[in-house]
């Protein structure tokens, strides 16, 4: 599968497999994903995450976290920054989603973090989407 855009694959894979009820999403591995993957357990949106090595690029497992009413924990996802065009923010312009209820991640020069890490780190960047 020819993917131009990996961030909105693994958005899309999560948002289905929580629609769909499924327990567990693959999702080809890469560096990118890894750090949004690791955004999502940390901020208490997803269960957990593995990164399991083959002869390619690895594969990223994760497990999609469930309320009390069986409902996928991420109520929206939303793909901010795409390749055709991408969205950049300065430190005084980071987004706040849903007055707090949600995160936006950014891919700055520290790393990729939350909307908050970016504004405690004082940097801006790309944002990548929105959770919710």
């Amino acid at each position: 599968m020819n993917v131009t855009d990996p961030v909105s694959d693994l958005l899309i894979r999560i948002k289905n497999g929580g629609n769909a009820g499924h327990k567990i999403v693959r999702i080809p591995g890469s560096k990118l994903k890894l750090s949004v993957s690791k955004i999502l357990k940390d901020t208490g949106f997803i269960e957990d995450f593995n990164f399991a090595e083959d002869s390619k690029q690895g594969e990223i497992e994760i497990r999609l976290k469930y309320d009390s009413y069986g409902d996928c924990v991420i109520r929206g996802i939303k793909r901010i920054s795409k390749p055709g065009l991408r969205k950049y923010v300065k430190k005084e312009k980071i987004p706040i989603v849903l007055n707090g209820y949600g995160i936006a991640i950014v891919s700055t020069s520290k790393g990729v973090v939350t909307d908050s890490d970016a504004k405690k780190l004082g940097v801006g960047g790309e944002v990548l989407c929105y959770v919710w």
